[in-house]
Parts: structure tokens; sequence; C-alpha cells
């Protein structure tokens, strides 16, 4: 397996199931609702050296951020199960997946792979050995006013400062709302998501208000549409947290885009839309030599999912803005090991691979 390529691994076997686990409130971003995850478990089997090994990987599925839902995940990891019984390798794999299914196998494979060598897989992927630590935020939806700043004082008194607020859906009702979270939590710092919802004017008046309420954002997320690049670089020009592209930028080609034109000024690494975790990790890289600051995330995913990324983020040697944190907002872990959580900061201990089992039953 040392002189193989991953892509040119023969797969023992590659399963799916359904992985839908019900959140505690409603996930509301200004393109849509979720009420549970829409994810795939993928589970991949290697011989190494006639020992077996697996991997497990989620395919984490928000339409209509993302263009596959579970199930068509689950149709494509079942096509991909027959091709692999007829002796597919893993690369043949990986080219007949969409970008969401193609992360949950590319994760599986790599977690298999680590697991044999002994290796935690942020290190596998080129990061330093020993462990390691992060500090997320965590998100609060759109709901009415009052509800997020309920929401965003009850995340406060568990330890959380970091609040990545999600607006873009009502311009008038997100002013209302970061003004309650603002007299929530005064000593709150906000990162605001409006996930493609805004104009670019309505972005910058947004800024504005937020600076006349004395609100410490962060960042400003994805303000405009994903191929709206003049009105984000308007925003990144007119604000003074950094816009991070997220819905605008999939892969290296993108991120090379954003790097001739200057339109955000970070990137949001998130596994499920670039497909794959080395493409991850090395978008991640780029940008920083390219002076970008890195956020790492997700779409609304489990431990499983959530582990994985927080390997990306270890891997690219840590993150200007952690957002891993939807495990928090389930009803429910089906999952146990990976990160060690105490409260939003997260350490990454030094077992092969994951690190994550399903939760005995």
């Amino acid at each position: 397996m040392h002189r193989l390529s991953i892509d040119e691994l023969r797969i023992e076997s590659i399963a799916a199931r359904p992985l839908s686990v019900p959140l505690r409130e409603p996930f509301v971003i200004a393109t849509g609702r979720v009420d549970a995850t829409r994810a795939v478990e993928i589970e991949v089997r290697l011989d190494v050296e006639g020992e077996s090994f697996s991997g497990l990987g989620e395919a984490a599925c928000l339409p209509p951020v993302t263009r596959e839902d579970q199930p068509d995940v689950l149709v494509a990891v079942g096509q991909a199960a027959v091709a692999v019984a007829r002796g597919a390798r893993a690369g043949d794999v990986r080219a007949s997946l969409g970008p969401v299914a193609r992360a949950g196998f590319d994760t599986a494979l790599h977690d298999a792979v680590a697991r044999a060598r002994g290796l935690p897989l942020r290190v596998l992927l080129g990061g330093a050995p020993g462990v390691a630590s992060l500090e997320t935020d965590v998100t609060v939806a759109i709901a009415s006013p009052e509800k997020m700043a309920e929401l965003a004082r009850g995340w406060a008194a568990r330890g959380f400062s970091l609040l990545k607020v999600k607006v873009g859906k009502d311009l008038d009702a997100d002013l209302r709302a970061l003004e309650a979270i603002g007299r929530a939590v005064p000593h709150g710092r906000l990162r605001v998501d409006a996930n493609a919802g805004y104009t670019s004017s309505e972005a910058i008046a947004v800024a504005r208000a937020c600076e006349r309420l004395g609100l410490a954002v962060e960042c400003w997320e994805q303000p405009c549409a994903a191929d709206d690049l003049d009105g984000m670089a308007r925003v990144a020009g007119a604000v003074r947290a950094p816009v991070v592209a997220d819905e605008s930028v999939k892969t290296l080609g993108d991120l090379r885009a954003l790097l001739a034109r200057r339109y955000a000024g970070g990137v949001n690494l998130k596994l499920a839309k670039t497909g794959s975790l080395e493409e991850c990790v090395q978008i991640g890289r780029e940008a920083r030599a390219a002076g970008l600051r890195i956020m790492v995330g997700g779409m609304v995913e489990t431990r499983l999912g959530m582990t994985a990324a927080a390997h990306v983020a270890c891997a690219v040697g840590g993150a200007d803005f952690v957002d891993l944190d939807t495990a928090w907002l389930l009803d429910g872990d089906p999952y146990e090991g990976g990160y060690v959580a105490d409260g939003p900061h997260y350490g990454m201990p030094d077992t092969p691979g994951l690190g994550v089992t399903r939760r005995a039953p």
C-alpha cells in the first residue's frame, strides 16, 4: 500500500446507509430549512496485506446548497459498490461520484488508509503530528429576532463567545436580530453569513448598521450570490472585516479566480462542495500562501463529518475561523470518538484515522 497512490487502491467493499438525525431547532438559512440531517454514512473496507481496515465518511447533503440529496447519494454509492465488486479501483469510484458523495467516499477511504498506517488523518494529509486544538463558533440560525437572541444567550452561557449568525432572508428582520443578539451577548464576536442572500448594497447597509450598533463582526461570509463576483468585490471594498467566499469557491480553479480578482479576503473550506480532502487542503494552503483568511466549515453534519473537517483544519495549519459546530445542534449523537469537546474547544487526539466509531445501540 505504501507504494501505491490512494487512487490505485483496490477496495474490498463499499456500503452506505442513511444518516438522518433530528435537529433540536429548525436550521433555517437564506435558501432553505432543515429539520434533520440529510446525510449518508459511507463505509469503505480495504484489505491490506491480509488484514482488513475499514473507514467511515459522511456525505452531507443540504439542498438547495448542494445539488445532491440523500437519495441521490444512496443510489450513487450503490452503483459504486457494484463497480467495486467488478474490480474498480478507488480512482474509478471517485470519478463516478458527485461532490457530496465523493466527499463521503474520499473521507472513508482516507480514514481506512490512515488507520492501516497508524496515523491520525491530519498527519496522512500532511499536517504536523501531535495533539491539536481548535475553537469553534456556534450557529444561530434564522428565526424571530427574539428567538435568535435567546439562543445566542444560551450558547454564551455554555462558553461560546463566537457566534455565527445566519441572515439573508429578510433584511429588516436581520437588522432586528443582530441588534437583539448584540444586546443579549454584548461581548460576543459575530460571523455574519448571508448564504448568498443579499445584493451588495443590502450587505453594505447591514455592515453599516452593525458598526452603528457597535457589534464586533469578525467576518462577512458569502454576502452575495455565488456568481456575483462584482457584488462580492464591492462589499469587500466597503466593509472593515474580511469577506469570506463560500458558495463562490468550490474548487482550486475557483480559488485561482478569486486570487485573480481579489473579490474576497478569505475562503471557506468544505468537504461537501470540494469533494476531496486533498483538494480541500490544497485550496487552504494556496489561499494562506496568498494572504487570504481561512475558514473551515461544513453543511449540517454529525460528529463524523465535523471530525473530518477538523482534521482538514489541522492539516492546513489551523484556521482563522472554525465553524464546526453542527453536531451541537443535533438531538442525538450516533458516534463516539473523534474530537474531544470542552464547550467550543476541541482537542484532536493522536488516534489513527478519524478515531470515530458508531455508538453502540
